[in-house]
C-alpha cells in the first residue's frame, strides 16, 4: 500500500508545482503592470507562448528546489516566498522610479540593513500585512502538509532534468536563440520599460543577465581614437592658468535628492526654503542639473560628473558602478586627471561605504581615501534615527581643507535629503506648505524643511570658503528628483513636463572671483569640464570635446535632450558629428581597448 501511494503524491506534488509556476508567473507579471488585470490578461493573449513557457520555467526552478531538501515543500516554499518579495520589490521600484527589477539590482541585497533604512515607510501597511498574512499561510501549509520524501536516485535524476532545463532556458534567452525569437521573445535593451512590457518580467529580466553597458560603434577601431584625440589636441584651450597662479582646492558636493521646491506650481511657503540659494544665484554662476535620473539611481549621475561619460549612450537600465565599474582596474576621471597635476583625492560619503560598490570604485577611480558613515560616528546626526546632517558633512569638508598642504579634489555625497520623508526626521518641520492635499501635507512639509537645512549648510560653506587660504571651488548640485508620492508631481503638472522631473539645482561657489554667469541647464558629464573653466586650468583633450559637446548639446539625456535653444526631437549634423566621437570614446573606455586612456587624458 505504501509503494502504491508514494507515486500518486509525488503526482500530485508535481501538479500542484505546474500551477504554482502558472500562479508565481502570473504575479510576478501582474507587479509590472501595476495590478491591471485587464493588461495582464491582455498580455497573455498577445504572447501566450512567453507566459506559457515563462511558467515552465518557474515549474523546473519550484521541482529543483523540492528535491535539494529531505521534505519536499520546503525548497518551493522559499521560492515562492522569494517571488513574492521579488514581485513586491519590483512594483515598488515601478511605482516610485518608473524603472523595473533588474538583475543588478539584487546585489544591493548586501546592503539589506541598510536598505531597510533608507526605503521605510515605502511598503504600505496594507501591503506590509499582506506580506505578513502570506508568509503565516505558507508557514501553515508547510507545517500541515505530511513530509514528503524521495529516494536519492530520484531526487539526482529530477535535480539534473531541472538543471539542465533551466540552463537551457537562461541560455536561450540570453543568447537570443532562433527558438527564443518564435516565441516573439526580443531582446529591448535599449528601452527596458518596453522590454520588460512586452516580454514579461522573467524574459526581460533573464535577458539582462549577460547585457553589456553598450553595443560598439559603427568604425570603432584604434585608428579612429586615434583620428579623435589628433583633433581634440589642436583645439584651442579655454582654460589658462589657474587662479592667483595657484591650484585651486576643488569641492565636488553632490547633494542627495535635493531640488528647489518652491518650483512646483500651486504651493505657497511660508518663508523661503532657500533663501541663501535663491538670493546667491544672482552673483555666482548657478543653473540647473539635467540628471539622467529620476528619485534614485544615484551612482548614475555621481558616474557621469566623475568620468565625464554620459548615460545617454548606455543600454536602458545600466548601473555602470555596478555592472563594469567594480571589474575594472582604472578608468580615467577627474580624479585621474587632478592627481596628475599633484592633487590628493577623497571621497566622503556619509553612508554605508559599499552602497553601489562605491568602497571598490572609489579605489579604481583614484581616490585616496574613503570616509564613509562607519569612520564618522553619530554627532553629526539631528535625530538619531536621521541621516548624518548635510552641514555637518560640510564642517568635515571645510576641516580637511584647512588642514591640506597640497590642492584637494574633495568628493562628497550627501544623504540628509534621502527618501523616507518622515516627519521629525530631521527635527520639527520650521515651514508650512499651503496649496498641497491633505494627504501629502507632512510629507512635502518634510521635505521642504530637509532643504531648507541645505540651504542653511551652502550659505555657512560659502562664509567659511573666505576663510580658507588656498583658492577653493565648490560645485553643488542636486543628483535626481525625490521619491515623493507621485500625486505631489501630478497636482504641479509635471506629468507632462519631462524637463521639471530631471531639473535639480546647480550653483558654484568660490573664495575668488568666477565671475557670475549663468550656467543654463547642464548634464553631469560636463561639471568637470565647467570647474576646469571656471578656475582657470588647462583642459585635457578629452575635457576639450566635452566643452564642445556642451557647446551644442548642454543637456544630453535620454529624458530630455536640450540644444542651445531649448528641448529638441532631433539632431544637426554637427552635434551628430560630435556625438559620433564622443561614443566611440565612451565605448572605447567603458567596453574596448581603452586606448583612449593614453591618448585623451
Amino acid at each position: 500500500m505504501r509503494h502504491t501511494m508514494l507515486p500518486r503524491r509525488t503526482w500530485q506534488l508535481a501538479a500542484g508545482l505546474l500551477l504554482a509556476g502558472f500562479l508565481l508567473n502570473f504575479c510576478l507579471q501582474a507587479a509590472s503592470f501595476s495590478l491591471e488585470l485587464q493588461r495582464i490578461f491582455g498580455w497573455i493573449l498577445e504572447y501566450p507562448l512567453l507566459y506559457i513557457s515563462g511558467s515552465l520555467f518557474f515549474f523546473f526552478f519550484l521541482l529543483a528546489a523540492s528535491v535539494l531538501l529531505p521534505n519536499m515543500y520546503i525548497g518551493p516554499g522559499i521560492i515562492l516566498l522569494a517571488g513574492a518579495v521579488t514581485g513586491t520589490a519590483n512594483y515598488k521600484k515601478l511605482s516610485t522610479t518608473g524603472e523595473p527589477l533588474f538583475p543588478w539590482d539584487l546585489l544591493l541585497l548586501k546592503n539589506a540593513a541598510d536598505m531597510r533604512t533608507i526605503t521605510k515607510g515605502m511598503i504600505s501597511p496594507p501591503l506590509l500585512a499582506a506580506g505578513v498574512l502570506f508568509v503565516a499561510v505558507l508557514v501553515l501549509l508547510l507545517r500541515r502538509l505530511p513530509e514528503m520524501k524521495l529516494r536519492l536516485p530520484s531526487r539526482i535524476t529530477l535535480g539534473v532534468i531541472s538543471v539542465i532545463i533551466l540552463a537551457g532556458f537562461i541560455t536561450m534567452v540570453s543568447g537570443q536563440s532562433p527558438l527564443a525569437s518564435s516565441l516573439k521573445y526580443q531582446n529591448i535593451f535599449w528601452n527596458q520599460k518596453v522590454n520588460y512590457t512586452q516580454n514579461g518580467f522573467l524574459y526581460a529580466f533573464t535577458g539582462n543577465l549577460r547585457q553589456n553597458l553598450m553595443e560598439q560603434p559603427e568604425g570603432y577601431s584604434k585608428q579612429a581614437i586615434e583620428e579623435i584625440a589628433a583633433r581634440y589636441r589642436e583645439q584651442p584651450d579655454s582654460g589658462g592658468t589657474a587662479a592667483a597662479g595657484e591650484q585651486p582646492n576643488i569641492l565636488f558636493m553632490m547633494d542627495e535628492a535635493f531640488f528647489d521646491p518652491t518650483r512646483l506650481e500651486g504651493l505657497a511657503f511660508s518663508e523661503d526654503p532657500l533663501s541663501f540659494i535663491h538670493s546667491a544665484e544672482q552673483t555666482t554662476p548657478s543653473g540647473y542639473l539635467l540628471s539622467p535620473e529620476f528619485g534614485g539611481n544615484t551612482a548614475n549621475v555621481e558616474f557621469e560628473a566623475l568620468t565625464g561619460l554620459s548615460m545617454y549612450f548606455l543600454n536602458d537600465g545600466s548601473i555602470p558602478y555596478q555592472q563594469r565599474l567594480v571589474k575594472m582596474s582604472f578608468l580615467p576621471s577627474i580624479v585621474s586627471i587632478l592627481k596628475e597635476r599633484g592633487y590628493k583625492a577623497e571621497a566622503l560619503h556619509p553612508f554605508d561605504e559599499t552602497f553601489y560598490n562605491r568602497n571598490r570604485v572609489y579605489p579604481m577611480l583614484g581616490f585616496d581615501s574613503f570616509t564613509s558613515e562607519k569612520d564618522m560616528g553619530d554627532s553629526g546626526r539631528i535625530t538619531p534615527d536621521g541621516y548624518i546632517s548635510d552641514k555637518f558633512a560640510v564642517q568635515e569638508a571645510v576641516r580637511r581643507f584647512r588642514s591640506a598642504a597640497d590642492p584637494v579634489f574633495l568628493h562628497l555625497v550627501t544623504m540628509q535629503n534621502h527618501f523616507p520623508f518622515t516627519k521629525g526626521l530631521n527635527g520639527p518641520n520650521t515651514i508650512s506648505v499651503s496649496g498641497v492635499e491633505a494627504e501629502y501635507k507632512d510629507e512635502i512639509e518634510t521635505y521642504v524643511h530637509n532643504t531648507s537645512l541645505t540651504d542653511e549648510a551652502l550659505a555657512y560653506l560659502q562664509q567659511e570658503l573666505l576663510t580658507i587660504e588656498r583658492p577653493t571651488i565648490a560645485v553643488f548640485w542636486g543628483d535626481h528628483l525625490p521619491a515623493l508620492s507621485s500625486g505631489i508631481y501630478s497636482a504641479a503638472g509635471w506629468d507632462r513636463e519631462p524637463r521639471l522631473k530631471h531639473e535639480t539645482k546647480l550653483m558654484v561657489l568660490a573664495n575668488f572671483d568666477i565671475g557670475a554667469d549663468p550656467l543654463g541647464t547642464l548634464s553631469p558629464a560636463y561639471l568637470g569640464p565647467e570647474v576646469f573653466r571656471l578656475s582657470g586650468m588647462s583642459l585635457p583633450p578629452y575635457y576639450k570635446l566635452l566643452e564642445q559637446v556642451q557647446a551644442e548639446i548642454p543637456g544630453l539625456s535620454k529624458a530630455v535632450l536640450l540644444g542651445n535653444s531649448g528641448p529638441q526631437s532631433g539632431l544637426t549634423p554637427k552635434q551628430q558629428e560630435l556625438l559620433d566621437d564622443y561614443r566611440l570614446v565612451e565605448y572605447d573606455l567603458l567596453e574596448g581597448e581603452s586606448y583612449s586612456a593614453g591618448l585623451l587624458f
